[in-house]
């Protein structure tokens, strides 16, 4: 099984914010996503950089109010959020 990996969070500026895990990018963009702003008409901009790497993994992501799944629990709202993401490309930090 692959280990847990480490996503910060980076602005267009290059500032770095928050820490995501998962054992692939993906799974860390769509965390950010979730909390973000972006819709589908207007998806944000999330930058990933991997810790230990000099790679930034680039996506598009937003989020939209669906239905709950039919086995959803008692404490689960009728609606919920649900993100979305689309992989944009890596992008490689040069030395400064």
């Amino acid at each position: 099984m692959s280990e847990t990996r480490n996503f910060v969070l980076r602005d267009k500026k290059g500032n770095e914010h928050g820490v995501f895990t998962g054992k692939q990018p993906r799974q860390a963009a769509l965390k950010v996503a979730n909390r973000g702003k972006g819709t589908k008409k207007k998806p944000d901009d999330i930058r990933l950089r991997e810790r230990g790497t000099k790679k930034v993994h680039v996506f598009k992501g937003w989020k939209e109010m669906v239905d709950a799944p039919k086995n959803k629990p008692d404490w689960m709202p009728d609606k919920i959020n649900k993100p979305f993401v689309k992989k944009v490309g890596i992008e490689k930090l040069e030395k400064v």
